[in-house]
């Protein structure tokens, strides 16, 4: 027997990063998964990544990412009212596959970081004190790995 599961999905929202008692950290996602539900309907799942896993999906991702992940199935029941609740989780690892797509605000920072890394190519480095340089860096980092195919399976 063999409880393994592979998914492949976008963020419903930003992930969150907490503290256990032992010192660990672990880092909640939820994921919008197509075609799981009754129907063919997307489907939503929560997720969690352990240690530094699940501080880096939580540095990096944000709503909207696609993201694989693969762990095992974790079923959790409970009683509220009289009534026995279930509800299924994902533990395992996250692959980042692609960022959102950015809109408004985020696009001008892409665009921004475009015109200051072909400035950078010709021989002008951008100076780390100038204001959005690391929301900037970290930013292009994540979207150059994105488009290249490039997934982080920490």
């Amino acid at each position: 027997m063999s409880n393994h599961i592979h998914l492949i999905g976008r963020l419903t929202a930003d992930p969150e990063l907490k503290a256990l008692a032992n010192g660990n950290s672990v880092c909640h996602l939820r994921l919008a998964v197509d075609g799981m539900a009754p129907g063919r309907e997307t489907g939503y799942i929560n997720v969690s990544t352990f240690g530094a896993s699940g501080e880096a999906a939580a540095r990096t991702l944000t709503k909207g990412w696609l993201v694989a992940v693969d762990g095992r199935l974790e079923q959790h029941a409970w009683e509220k009212n009289d009534e026995r609740r279930t509800s299924y989780a994902v533990v395992g690892n996250v692959e980042f596959l692609a960022a959102p797509r950015a809109s408004g605000r985020e696009q001008e920072v892409a665009q921004e970081t475009q015109a200051e890394t072909e400035t950078a190519k010709e021989g002008e480095r951008p100076s780390p004190s100038e204001p959005g340089f690391a929301l900037r860096a970290e930013r292009l980092a994540a979207t150059t790995a994105a488009a290249a195919g490039v997934g982080v399976d920490w």
